[in-house]
Parts: structure tokens; sequence; C-alpha cells
């Protein structure tokens, strides 16, 4: 395995490839929390360290299963990350909040879920009009000094509303949407992006020693090279949702990735492998936040750190994206 230090992370050593718990909350076509249980074990087993995780996923189905599956392992010699900000009521109506209040209630759930004493990376999990953003991070940084967490992250933020919380905080993360597919995006499934990684958000972390997190470094499953052009999950699946998944939108993605199928053939990688290793090798990029629902998916995504991409195919790379532009 291949780690990564930052200086906003007092240069922790932490897994290039990390776990993302989305897909544990029961929301994505074949997840089964036995097997859920066994991929993070077998995540651990291959030096992994670094595990993202969210309350709102599954409604806290993810944070119990994740706790459940590390409760044995020594929690010194882990790193998770979950986020606040997004609560739920009996009815499963999300509202979003990071009071006082609510930030300790929150944290306190995700605690007893998780099965720990302190949270290693505290996010904000989306922003939102109105935020508190002076109470929030007023908040976090009390609960930092009474070590309940240990660092501060943001997700989903715009360039302006993180040097906002930079002024009133210390941020020690970015997290994202980055993929090959995704540089600068500006929509989420139908939500507006209100920052481009690429152009915005990466300068900002290597001018400050801070670590980006790119989620859905495959696309969702598309960077795998396993879709077909069409009927790729069901409407129970979360990507049903995703407009660029679905559709006419879907056949210029799908496109390109056959081209760079040719680009990992010619190399002899997997494509999934081909993604991962082409962000883990950018210097700003902290854990890659890879899903993964049996183990062998966490095999595949830990062999991405295994080797690297010669000048030459990321010149091929570029040209292909770059004709395509996607963004």
């Amino acid at each position: 395995m291949k780690y990564k230090q930052f200086k906003a992370l007092n240069d922790e050593k932490l897994s290039a490839v990390g776990f993302g718990c989305w897909a544990l909350g029961g929301t994505w076509n074949n997840t089964e929390d036995e097997k859920s249980i066994e991929t993070i074990k077998r995540a651990v087993e291959l030096g992994i360290n670094f595990f993202d995780v969210a309350p709102i996923y599954g409604m806290g189905h993810s944070e119990t299963i994740l706790g459940e599956a590390l409760k044995e392992y020594d929690r010194k010699s882990l790193f998770i990350g979950t986020k606040c900000g997004l609560i739920w009521d009996e009815n499963k109506v999300v509202t979003k909040s990071i009071s006082r209040e609510s930030l300790y209630r929150e944290l306190n759930a995700s605690l007893e879920r998780l099965q720990t004493s302190y949270i290693d990376l505290y996010q904000i999990h989306w922003p939102f009009e109105g935020m508190e953003l002076e109470e929030g991070m007023a908040t976090l940084m009390e609960m930092k000094e009474k070590g309940l967490i240990r660092y501060i992250g943001l997700s989903n933020f715009s360039l302006k509303d993180t040097k906002r919380c930079m002024e009133l905080a210390q941020i020690s993360t970015l997290q994202g949407l980055y993929n090959m597919l995704e540089p600068n995006s500006e929509i989420y499934h139908h939500k507006q992006l209100e920052y481009r990684t690429k152009n915005e958000l990466l300068p900002l972390c290597k001018e400050n020693g801070m670590a980006f997190l790119p989620y859905s470094p495959l696309m969702q499953g598309l960077l795998t090279g396993e879709f077909k052009k069409e009927n790729n999950f069901d409407s129970s699946d979360d990507r049903s949702k995703n407009p660029k998944l679905n559709g006419e939108r879907f056949i210029k993605y799908y496109d390109c990735v056959e081209e760079l199928k040719e680009i990992a053939k010619e190399i002899g990688k997997p494509l999934s492998q081909l993604a991962i290793n082409w962000l883990i090798n950018q210097e700003e990029i902290g854990p890659v936040i890879c899903g993964a629902q049996i183990p062998e998916h966490i095999e595949e995504n830990v062999k991405s750190t295994e080797w690297n991409l010669d000048i030459q195919y990321l010149d091929k790379i570029e040209e292909i994206l770059n004709r395509y532009n996607l963004d």
C-alpha cells in the first residue's frame, strides 16, 4: 500500500486508497451487510486505514456496519472520517443544520453507531443557504479542543465559503467530486456544484497543505469499464437518479470510456486501476474514496497503488478527455 502525508493532517500516514461507505447503507444494488463487513476487514488487511462514511448513508446504517466491522481493531491505527449537517426525522425527511445543538446531537449519534469515542475527521457534508458558519465552525473547534474530533473537513463547498471557513477554523481536508470524466463538473446527480475541483480547489489544497478527498473516483462504477449501453441498474439503485449515467447524456460518457479501455489494455491494467492511479499520483490528492461491496473490489482498488502511469499514457488520456470535453 502507498501512503500519503499532508501538513494540515500533521503528516499522518494515510492510505492512498481509502474506503468509501455509501454503498454500505443498502441503497445500491447487490449490497449485503455480512459481505460489507467482510470487505471492510479485507481492506484493513490490505493496509487501508482511511474510511469515509456519513450518517445520511442508509439513515445511519453505513456507520453502524462500519462500526461493527472495525470494533476489533486497534482504534489508533485507523482514520475514520464521517460527516454532519444532514439530518432526518422519523418520516425520513432530510433537513440541514450546523447549529451547535444539532452538531452535538449528530456527533453523539455517530460515535454510538461507530462504536468509538472520537472521530478523526468531521466534515460538513453539504453547504446550504443560510448556513450558520460562525456557530458551526466555533462548535467544531470546540469539539476538537475536547478531543471528540481530531480534524475538520468540508465537503462540496464553494471556494468562497471554503475560504471563509478557513478564517474561522482549522480546515484540514476538502472533499468533492473528481475523476477522469468529471474534473470540473457543474453537477452531481441533480445537485448544482458551486466549486470546480481541478481549477479552484486543488490549487487551494496545494497552497495550504490540505488533502483533497475525491469521491466517485470511478464515476459510480462507469470507470470500471463494465457498464452496458443501457439497463445497468434498477430504480432502487441511487445511481438510477444520476442523469449522467442514464439516457442520451450517458452515451457520450460511455463512448469516452470505451476509448479509455483501449489505453488500459495497452498498459495491461484494468480501467478501474488506471482511473485510480491517475488520481493518487496527483500531489494534492489524499485518500481516494473508493467504494467496494465485495473483497474482490477492494483488492482490485489496492492494486492501483502498485504502479505509476508513464507520461506517454498521461498525454494520451489527456487527449481523449479533451476531445470529449465532458464537463
